[in-house]
């Protein structure tokens, strides 16, 4: 019967080996305590916060709650839909561009026998300048009346679009700016392909494998690891692409401040209008702290979406390989 119960209850746990446990317990959360006081002051509580706010009218001075008014009110908002029109554009056409291009790049500069370090400054470069000058450059480069680039077009007899002055070309202009800028991926991709063995790439030459199986069979399985860590974040700082379109808008639009002159955002017709840009604009230029909270948590949501779906793609694209 003794034996029976013991076997049930199984042995007994000596009273030092709990002790030693739970000490080891409260050693690793001390460990851990600065990262979960990050996490939950930087995180945690803004969410939150912004669940909270979301519910109510708040103009940063007065409170009062208005239930789902904000979301019902997200419903007939065509700006808002507008604006996530432009930003999922930009995350469909955008991060597949600068990952293929940054690639690109990557896999030319490793070609090169001479002047590798040369090109691979003059590619990074551009990443380093800061995001207000760079569009302004670039406003100015792209400008049909007035830039160097409309002059070697006309040179050559080839039209030059209003790259910001025309609803049909102005997030191509963007797209052109953010591929200019390509120089930080052009980084990461450039050493994944220097760490992939030099061997395997013989080995595969002597079995009679051509650049593009190489490139396909060799290259892109190896550094899938690092594809997946451009493509996911590229996607969420997309997400929140709002400096480049603003600074082009209104410079496009000649608008200032100083001349007087009302600034319409998306400049032209709604085209170069996102959806930060419009949360920026409906929290902190019409004090609509309560519906800007709105448009933040559903920018958050698609944000996991996104990096969900990525990651469950690149995930089964390994698997598949296994």
């Amino acid at each position: 019967m003794a034996a029976t119960a013991l076997g049930r209850r199984g042995p007994a746990v000596p009273s030092s080996s709990r002790g030693g446990r739970r000490r080891a317990n409260l050693r690793a959360l001390l460990y851990l305590s600065p990262w979960l006081a990050g996490f939950a002051i930087f995180f945690v509580y803004p969410l939150l916060s912004t669940v909270y706010f979301s519910f109510q009218r708040y103009d940063m001075f007065t409170l009062e709650p208005v239930g789902l008014l904000n979301y019902r009110y997200l419903l007939h908002d065509d700006a808002a839909w507008t604006a996530l029109r432009n930003t999922l554009w930009l995350v469909v056409v955008m991060v597949p561009l600068r990952v293929l291009f940054g690639l690109g790049v990557a896999q030319l500069i490793t070609k090169v026998k001479a002047g590798a370090g040369v090109l691979r400054t003059i590619f990074y470069l551009p990443s380093l300048v800061p995001l207000v000058a760079g569009t302004l450059g670039f406003v100015y480069l792209l400008n049909p009346g007035t830039g160097p680039v409309q002059a070697v077009l006309d040179a050559v007899g080839l039209p030059s679009p209003d790259w910001f002055g025309d609803p049909a070309w102005s997030k191509w202009g963007l797209t052109i700016l953010g591929l200019w800028s390509v120089g930080d991926l052009m980084v990461i991709f450039l050493a994944a392909l220097l760490d992939v063995p030099r061997q395997l790439y013989e080995a595969a030459a002597i079995d009679g494998a051509n650049a593009w199986h190489q490139f396909t069979r060799i290259t892109l399985p190896i550094i899938r690891p690092v594809l997946m860590f451009a493509t996911v974040t590229g996607v969420i700082q997309t997400l929140q692409y709002f400096t480049q379109a603003m600074v082009a808008a209104r410079v496009a639009s000649g608008a200032t401040d100083s001349a007087g002159s009302v600034f319409v955002p998306g400049y032209p017709d709604q085209s170069t209008l996102t959806f930060p840009e419009w949360l920026f604009h409906q929290g902190f230029r019409d004090y609509a702290m309560g519906y800007a909270c709105v448009l933040a948590l559903v920018l958050f949501a698609i944000s996991m979406v996104f990096t969900l779906i990525l990651l469950r793609q690149f995930r089964g694209f390994a698997e598949e390989e296994a």
